[in-house]
């Protein structure tokens, strides 16, 4: 019975290992300490992964929870990485630069390889699903994945509901004692809207070591308050570290879940037009559940199809000026803005700068306004500047008046200037209560279609 188990072993084996076209390490560090363990596939699909395996920060899983998935993946056509990354010791700068020297090697290497820099994800189990979670959530823009599979992930940094080692591997004794080091990389505190990427989190009920409840669960809480892409599957049984082991009772069916959820994600095409969606709350999609779905830029995306490529970049309550209460170029969103490198934006601000708080320093507006589109030009997009459509309440201070008579006016001037395109919203949308939310200021989802038909009517009018 042993020598038919062994047989069977090798030939599912062997049958895994046929769909592996290249097998290679490659040195993540000069002096070799951390090594990237690359699988790439017979037929590509354009589709990669970069795994990092779980071990309480203080050994690496690299087996059930790294290379053992290397054959399914590859017959799914998708490039598998395995991150061999230094364990901390107290110094998270260690594994996290390991797992982004290791996205910078697959990114810079895509078109070599057969990937799609635009399709690659991170995969993460335990200890390894917390750095997962880290690299979503801190890492820079062009290091950041673009979707996410954590496997029963630690994700609080508080060792009392978390795993205790991991904690203290990962921040050091020091690091505890520091209440915001602590908040920062318990990352369901780390999620932002529309900037962290879509993620998949696995996990058994009855996890003894790393409880689900204060930590799986707790990064989808805050993936589906942020109106995020995420899904999550909790199998009945399988405790801790279950990983891609074949003795897991529901592993068929986790493969298929995975398979399934890849297969769900619309991924954009290598040379798809890249078009930043820049802007306040109307832009985020402020009272549209799960607006990266059903906001504005997400129904644009929609209509211009797969030969595009939409992000949205809005942040709530964010002005044009930089003495405003919420200047929009300090925040994350800006940063990634200009790192996504887009083709075409649309600027949507204005709105906020006419609460009287803020356009007290409406002298300034034409220079922010400035200083946003001469930011935007060395890249040579082309830049669409929207006017605030109009108020129609004055919720919140919002006083359309000064949007009719001097800031629409800012944006033509500066729109002349520049030889930018320009769309007035403000006399395009005619909002009406079956448009509006009921604070007169604010799209609702039927608004956010009218947006999004007004938009690229224009866009594609002039192309």
């Amino acid at each position: 019975m042993k020598k038919l188990m062994i047989f069977a072993l090798m030939l599912l084996s062997m049958g895994t290992q046929a769909q592996t076209a290249r097998q290679f390490t490659l040195d993540l560090t000069a002096d070799g300490k951390a090594q990237m363990v690359c699988f790439l596939p017979e037929t590509p699909s354009g589709k990669a992964i970069v795994g990092v395996p779980g071990g309480g920060y203080s050994v690496l899983s690299n087996n059930h929870e790294g290379t053992m998935a290397s054959g399914w993946l590859n017959a799914q056509g998708i490039a598998y990485f395995v991150v061999n990354y230094r364990l901390p010791e107290g110094d998270r700068s260690k594994p996290m630069g390991d797992v982004m020297q290791g996205f910078r090697i697959v990114r810079d290497s895509a078109q070599v390889w057969g990937i799609n820099p635009h399709d690659v994800g991170i995969m993460g189990f335990s200890a390894g699903g917390h750095l997962a979670s880290v690299i979503s959530t801190h890492a820079p823009y062009e290091l950041r994945p673009d979707f996410s599979i954590l496997f029963y992930p630690v994700i609080s940094m508080v060792p009392e509901v978390s795993h205790k080692w991991s904690c203290i591997n990962f921040l050091g004794e020091d690091g505890l004692k520091d209440p915001e080091l602590v908040r920062d990389f318990s990352t369901m505190n780390a999620v932002r809207r529309h900037l962290t990427p879509p993620a998949l989190i696995i996990t058994a009920s009855d996890d003894r070591l790393v409880p689900f409840v204060t930590n799986g669960l707790e990064y989808y809480k805050a993936m589906r308050q942020a109106g995020n892409d995420c899904a999550m599957y909790v199998y009945p049984t399988g405790d801790h570290g279950f990983g891609f082991g074949p003795w897991f009772k529901y592993h068929d069916q986790l493969l298929t879940d995975i398979s399934n959820w890849l297969k769900a994600r619309q991924t954009p095409k290598p040379d798809a037009i890249r078009v930043a969606c820049i802007g306040n709350s109307i832009t985020d999609g402020h009272g549209i559940d799960m607006a990266t779905a059903y906001g504005y830029p997400a129904l644009l995306q929609k209509k211009l199809g797969d030969k595009y490529w939409v992000k949205n970049f809005g942040v709530s309550g964010r002005t044009m000026l930089n003495k405003g209460n919420q200047p929009y170029m300090n925040e994350l969103a800006w940063k990634d803005a200009q790192a996504f490198k887009p083709d075409v934006v649309i600027i949507k601000l204005g709105t906020n700068d006419s609460k009287g708080i803020n356009w007290k320093y409406g002298d300034e507006f034409r220079k922010d306004l400035d200083q946003m589109i001469t930011t935007l030009l060395p890249n040579k997009p082309q830049i669409w500047l929207c006017t605030p459509i109009c108020a129609e309440k004055d919720s919140w201070d919002i006083n359309d008046s000064i949007i009719a008579n001097y800031i629409i006016p800012i944006q033509y001037e500066v729109a002349k200037k520049y030889n930018l395109k320009l769309i007035d919203l403000h006399s395009l949308f005619e909002g009406g209560e079956e448009l509006m939310l009921t604070d007169g200021i604010h799209p609702n989802g039927k608004g956010a279609a009218r947006l999004a038909d007004i938009i690229y009517n224009q866009i594609t009018e002039q192309k």
